[in-house]
């Protein structure tokens, strides 16, 4: 895995092997930014980062200019690399936090410019993960939601979808409040 622009761009990190998450494909993620390229401006932004498994996404972020990066994830191993891969870069803008996505959301009174969730691909209830983000007003009034999903979701008919892109099995879903 590596981080594909800004400071640390070119940066390679390993994930531990035992570990559980599904990292976004280098090509998937690649993309996924070249289209936010062209629809925000990373510098300064607050995001929040939802399921956020080896940080990735998150790194990202904080590449291109974020402010602030929230990552919420519940498994120890994967926090425990997160913070460590902040360590080694001298990353002090992100913060992970172990919670429960759900009761997260349902506490939160910080809003976003961004929000970005990568559930498991076979997590049941992503219908309300997405009435959850919205709902709860996590998003700035011009801010966005990307849920990143399998083939077996669509959201085309949803009201505040905006662009949605497949890149083999990942699925990108963009949404404004």
């Amino acid at each position: 895995m590596r981080i594909v622009s800004g400071k640390f761009k070119g940066i390679r990190f390993e994930p531990p092997r035992d570990i559980t998450a599904r990292p976004t494909t280098d090509f998937a993620k690649e993309s996924l930014f070249n289209i936010l390229d062209n629809i925000i401006d990373f510098d300064g932004i607050r995001v929040l980062d939802l399921f956020a498994g080896t940080g990735s996404i998150s790194y990202e972020f904080v590449s291109r200019g974020a402010r602030s990066v929230t990552d919420i994830e519940m498994n120890t191993r994967q926090i425990y690399f997160i913070k460590k891969t902040c360590t080694k870069l001298k990353i002090d803008n992100l913060h992970v936090y172990r919670s429960d996505v759900f009761k997260y959301i349902a506490k939160c009174s910080e809003r976003y410019d961004v929000v970005f969730a990568d559930p498991p691909y076979q997590m049941n209830n992503i219908d309300e993960l997405l009435a959850a983000v919205i709902g709860n007003r996590l998003l700035t009034d011009d801010g966005i939601f990307i849920l990143e999903h399998n083939r077996h979701h669509s959201f085309d008919d949803h009201p505040n979808l905006i662009d949605s892109r497949k890149y083999g099995n990942v699925h990108f879903s963009l949404f404004r409040a």
